[in-house]
């Protein structure tokens, strides 16, 4: 039995605002106190570390490009959406109560040394170059990485 280490994995596959906030919050909040941290990123949850670019040369993946660029600022939530209005609510809210926004989450997580893993398939199948993600995001890997660290951690999540 392999014996696990103060390590948390973290699957993100949402790419929702509330889902994020809580994956990033966990993540910078566990790196904190001392764990090591990967964060695997996932089918929409790939598009937390886009930079918003259109990807894609065939005609599927550019459509569906064209529809969602990725990039933290367009993350809705996964209620109350309301085309969009929802996420301006959110973040107004989150300000007046000076909370930290989904940006500052992600840069205090990856501050702390928490590791970002892009999805190599998922890469593939959306046509996404590493260039097209954040430059923390380190290169691609496949789940067999994935199940490596989970096997690894005292916890794995998925979120």
């Amino acid at each position: 039995m392999l014996e696990t280490k103060n390590k948390a994995t973290i699957l993100v596959f949402s790419g929702d605002f509330d889902k994020l906030f809580a994956a990033y919050t966990i993540a910078a909040g566990a790196a904190a106190s001392g764990m090591e941290v990967v964060m695997f990123h996932t089918f929409w949850g790939l598009k937390a570390i886009q930079k918003g670019n259109l990807t894609g040369k065939g005609f599927l993946s550019r459509m569906m490009s064209l529809i969602d660029r990725g990039g933290l600022d367009a993350a809705g939530p996964s209620r109350f959406n309301f085309g969009g209005i929802g996420r301006w609510l959110f973040k107004r809210m989150m300000k007046e109560k000076g909370a930290a926004s989904l940006q500052e989450l992600q840069d205090a997580a990856i501050a702390l040394g928490v590791q970002i893993l892009p999805c190599e398939l998922t890469m593939n199948v959306m046509e996404i170059c590493k260039g097209d993600c954040i430059a923390d995001a380190q290169t691609p890997v496949g789940v067999a990485t994935f199940i490596q660290h989970a096997s690894e951690s005292r916890m794995t999540l998925f979120i």
